[in-house]
């Protein structure tokens, strides 16, 4: 039966905001003008090992340009991103991505309650409430790691504001963008009313965007291939968006102790997805987190408990048909979390870090009849799923001088899987979902995984110029819901099962064997003594993967036996255990080039990043693997003004995963644009995406499936990669009062 829905009551962020910005008079006004998105601190100075961020700064360039939060990772060496929905892109670091990492928003471990993952846990943060990114690669910490294996992402909005004692404070901002690719949309408001000890604040974006369009003339079906209805031109169907986002905060403050409760609600509308079968059509997800910090004469606690419900709704969006008759597909999730870490300062060289931390996740992923052979039952692909975590650790970092910092962990979690029995649309026995249903309810579903991390990392710095990184690192990650349950070889069924976008259908394996990942890294950083002129920073890993989850290609059940064979189109697929190894490197440079008092400075950044990736077992390729990429940005800026042109080279991907019959994509380069100047309290952005209108597919975009009869295994309008963007001017503004 349905998990139910339950509201919080919420005010309307709009008169919140009006109701903050009629306080005292005696407010005190923001006037700091935001600064370029930059990346610092990794490796050297004060900065945790292996751990980058993106300094606070101007977010309108990034919403202007992309609107999806997952972009603003974009310019961090060895991370990419999977192409998925417009404000859905799925992060990949270092070739490993989506379950894989540790995604906390506002530090909560959101779950994709959807077996396409369209709902990842960075499309639930708006690009403008983005107020701290960190990211680490590869070596994580125990204290930021459990149940992952690529690293971690932990994206913040921005911390309460407080006045000063016998003051007040009201501040806020008000913006906007558009974009002319798709005619998108967007507006965001944000208010903030405070004294010494209270802090109140209200913030709400919403955006929109229609189908993009390709660059000269993407063709992909012809006129009156297939029936149904026919996207014109070099449009890219089923790209279209709309989303809205709101959150209320009330913070308390006393002495060293802070207590926050912040409540959020996201409503998704239409939400396309070129990449998938079907397309979003509604979600809906209502948040509670509370959060307590102190600090106190032996070190820092912090605690957190956070709720999440989310009720999701895919069907054949307006590019798609099939026969004539939707398939509505419904999720309902609840994930709940509860933190308890504290910082224990031993002494002036050494740290202890302790935490313990409890997640449950419960999932109904069912899909109503809709007539024929749809019908006369419900079918549920995942009933009753519930994933459960439960881990501590204790982590020890000592330092030796201003040369020396080591950092040592370890890590236990125990994760705990379930399924309740399932059906299918028409469930009696010798039908065509009817025995499978039968034998997987007579499986004994229930599993338990036991992790152990461990991780031992070491920074020398022999001079203010130059310091150095080892770590080794060994992780731990358990199968999701969607790699268990799903259980019908239906080709239909099966094709719904797809979060990695190749047009394949995916069916569960309940024996699957968590991942076990060993990582070695090194890292070195070269710059000028300040850190202001210049900085080289090389990183070099090596990743082996026991058990490994891929796929192999389905031979039970309803799969057919040219399936095993098949080296073109779409196939039926089961994961499976393999060993796989990555291996790749990073390289990041930032100079100064000059500075004259009438052109003001003149300055560069380079990134290059390179991953390679094989499954051990077969020889075959691992799926959606970045090529050899590269950007170069060359920045000017004089007072308010500032201006870059950035150059993006990506080479052509020819190492593919034979098994998914993966799509090859050409090299290909980029020129984007950009200009921005601050007039007081006034931000304004102007932008140019592929200036030259060149034609290209993102290796990682995935097989377009975005139009007609999406729900067979082939049709005539598919067989090529999704096209990227073409020219695109895009303008944002903000106010800040």
């Amino acid at each position: 039966m349905s998990a139910g829905k339950r509201r919080w009551p919420q005010r309307r962020v709009a008169l919140a905001a009006l109701l903050l910005a009629a306080q005292s008079p005696t407010a005190v006004l923001a006037q700091d003008a935001p600064q370029q998105v930059v990346v610092t601190g990794t490796p050297g100075g004060d900065s945790e090992p292996f751990a980058q961020r993106l300094g606070k700064g101007s977010l309108a360039r990034v919403r202007a340009a992309h609107g999806d939060s997952a972009s603003l990772l974009r310019d961090i060496p060895g991370v990419s991103l999977y192409g998925a929905g417009g404000v859905s892109s799925l992060p990949v670091i270092r070739g490993l991505a989506d379950d894989r990492l540790r995604t906390q928003v506002d530090g909560m471990d959101l779950v994709a309650a959807c077996p396409n993952h369209m709902n990842p846990a960075l499309s639930y943060i708006d690009p403008s409430n983005v107020g701290s990114v960190k990211v680490y690669a590869g070596v994580t910490p125990v204290s930021a790691g459990g149940d992952s294996i690529g690293g971690t992402i932990q994206m913040d909005s921005a911390p309460p504001l407080f006045a000063a004692d016998n003051e007040q404070l009201v501040q806020g901002q008000i913006g906007g963008f558009a974009r002319s690719n798709g005619a998108g949309r967007g507006s965001n408001l944000s208010a903030t009313w405070a004294n010494s000890w209270l802090s109140l604040s209200a913030n709400t974006s919403a955006s929109h965007q229609g189908n993009y369009r390709a660059a000269r003339g993407f063709k992909p079906l012809a006129a009156g291939t297939e029936g149904g209805p026919l996207i014109a031109g070099d449009v890219v169907a089923s790209s279209a968006f709309t989303t809205r986002n709101d959150d209320l905060s009330i913070a308390w403050r006393h002495g060293d102790h802070l207590l926050q409760l912040k409540l959020g609600e996201q409503r998704m509308g239409l939400e396309g997805f070129p990449n998938q079968r079907m397309d979003m059509t509604a979600n809906h997800s209502r948040q509670t987190n509370l959060r307590y910090s102190g600090r106190f004469e032996w070190g820092e606690l912090v605690a957190r408990l956070f709720e999440q419900r989310v009720n999701h709704e895919m069907d054949m969006g307006p590019d798609r048909y099939h026969y004539g008759l939707g398939m509505p597909m419904d999720t309902e999730a609840t994930t709940r979390g509860a933190v308890l870490q504290a910082s224990v300062e031993l002494d002036s060289a050494n740290t202890l870090r302790l935490g313990a931390e409890r997640q449950t996740y419960v999932l109904y992923d069912w899909w109503p009849p809709v007539g024929g052979v749809m019908g006369p039952n419900a079918f549920w692909n995942v009933d009753f799923g519930q994933r459960n975590r439960a881990g501590a650790f204790a982590e020890w970092e000592h330092r030796v001088g201003s040369r020396w910092l080591t950092q040592f962990g370890l890590r236990g979690d125990r994760v705990m899987a379930n399924a309740g029995p399932v059906q299918g649309y028409d469930n009696g026995l010798g039908a065509l979902w009817g025995n499978e249903a039968a034998a997987f309810n007579a499986l004994q579903r229930a599993r338990s995984t036991q992790h152990w991390d461990a991780t031992a990392i070491a920074r020398y710095t022999p001079s203010p110029e130059l310091s150095l990184e080892a770590g080794f690192a060994r992780k731990t990650h358990s199968p999701n819901l969607y790699q268990r349950y799903p259980w019908s070889t239906q080709a239909m069924a099966a094709l719904m099962n797809n979060f990695v976008g190749d047009g394949n259908g995916y069916v569960g394996n309940p024996e699957l064997r968590p991942e076990v990942a060993h990582t070695a890294s090194l890292s070195a950083d070269w710059h000028d003594e300040q850190q202001q002129d210049w900085t080289v920073k090389a990183n070099a890993y090596w990743t082996e993967v026991h058990d490994f989850i891929d796929a192999q290609r389905c031979t039970v059940g309803q799969c057919s036996a040219s399936n095993a064979t098949a080296r073109s189109g779409f196939v039926l697929l089961q994961y499976a255990n393999a060993q796989a190894r990555l291996r790749g490197w990073d390289l990041s440079l930032r100079s100064r080039l000059s500075s004259t008092e009438r052109w003001g400075e003149f300055g560069a950044a380079l990134v290059i990043s390179q991953v390679q990736g094989q499954n051990r077992t077969t020889g075959d390729g691992l799926y959606n693997i970045m090529p050899l990429n590269a950007k170069l940005a060359l920045s000017q800026q004089q007072g308010a003004w500032q201006a870059s042109v950035e150059l993006v080279a990506v080479a052509a991907k020819r190492r593919l995963s034979q098994v998914r019959n993966e799509m090859a994509t050409a090299g290909y380069g980029l020129v984007n644009l950009r200009a921005a100047y601050d007039w007081d309290a006034v931000h304004v952005e102007l932008g140019i995406d592929n200036l030259l209108n060149r034609f290209y597919a993102p290796p990682l975009g995935g097989a377009y499936v975005a139009q007609g009869p999406s729900m067979t295994s082939n049709g005539t309008a598919w067989g090529v990669p999704v096209p990227g963007m073409g020219r695109s001017l895009s303008l944002s503004t903000s106010l800040r009062f």
